[in-house]
């Protein structure tokens, strides 16, 4: 098969497509040849070394992908070769076939196609995991948004819209967040237009946000710990501004506030059950119409210098997908 290899740490330019040897599926594994794999921003952290996982050299970055099951491990019941699938593979996505844990493979629904389904797993199962089973998001609570024209960004304006939330987008351009005015958000705020924390607190009545969704971290973390509500919950799910940034707990202390951590794949891995649960939710609301997943670009798989690049320059709205064939 081909597939993007890394053989060492470093930037995209760094990877080469490649022949490797085809996936072999352990007892508790499927292979599935991939037609289109999700582009995320673990892919370049994982490049670099910099992500929490560090796979064996030579890998393949990618985690997420849609495709067709080609074999079964003996311990894997409720998937068969034939069925169309998506899910969650860590790394390996970014080649013509990958091997993924059962567990963290699911059918897709009939109405959706490859390469929405590619997009789809990573950026609604975190946003989906993190607002319901992390931040315990109520009908009628106001819902920050941040990075909100990104991936996981708009997949949580959708989610808060579907579970009676009212959303507040923000972004740093009027172009991001008109992305995010067609996903369902009631408020947008441009944080390259003042600071954060003003903006929210003259939107909320001085009150500030019930919870907080923040894939940025940095100093928009630091803004947002000074305009959450009282016992409100700021949700931690990346840093994609660069810096990891400190908390001063005597602002938790002083709003009653919680700072909780959001971590999709280990959720799947120690919780099956509930995250299927989240997913068949997900489903039913992309069915009524409630979700619409954006793909903004789709690139070929030799283009992945490109796909990546685009990811990290942050040019992109919605999801990047490769497609493998």
């Amino acid at each position: 098969m081909k597939a993007v290899l890394c053989k060492a740490y470093g930037p995209a330019s760094t990877l080469s497509l490649e022949e490797a040897a085809d996936p072999v599926a352990k007892d508790n594994q499927v292979v599935i040849d991939v037609h289109a794999a999700g582009v995320n921003f673990p892919d370049t952290l994982i490049i670099e070394g910099k992500y929490q996982v560090k796979p064996p050299f030579p890998f393949s970055p990618g985690g997420e992908a849609a495709g067709v099951v080609s074999s079964v491990g003996s311990q894997v019941t409720h998937l068969k070769p034939g069925d169309r699938v998506m899910g969650l593979t860590g790394y390996g996505s970014f080649a013509e076939k990958v091997a993924a844990a059962g567990t963290h493979v699911l059918p897709m629904p009939d109405d959706m196609d490859f390469v929405t389904a590619a997009g789809f797993s990573m950026t609604y199962g975190t946003s989906m995991h993190a607002l319901t089973q992390r931040g315990n998001l109520q009908p009628g609570e106001t819902l920050l948004v941040l990075g909100a024209s990104g991936g996981v960004g708009l997949a949580a304006v959708e989610i808060g819209k579907a579970m009676g939330a009212r959303v507040i987008a923000a972004a740093s351009s009027d172009e991001k967040l008109e992305v995010a005015r067609q996903a369902g958000a009631d408020e947008l705020i441009n944080y390259s237009e003042g600071e954060l924390k003003e903006q929210v607190k003259a939107l909320t009545g001085g009150q500030g946000a019930d919870v907080i969704y923040d894939p940025v971290g940095g100093d928009l973390f630091d803004q947002s710990m000074r305009c959450i509500n009282w016992r409100g919950r700021l949700l931690v799910v990346g840093f994609a501004s660069g810096r990891i940034p400190e908390l001063p707990v005597n602002l938790a202390l002083l709003k009653g506030a919680a700072v909780v951590g959001v971590f999709w794949g280990a959720f799947a891995t120690r919780e099956p059950q509930a995250n299927l649960e989240n997913f068949q939710q997900l489903f039913r609301w992309y069915s009524e119409g409630k979700l619409k997943p954006l793909v903004s670009q789709t690139f070929e798989m030799d283009q992945y210098e490109a796909a990546l690049t685009t990811l990290t320059t942050r040019q992109a709205v919605g999801k990047i997908v490769i497609k493998t064939r």
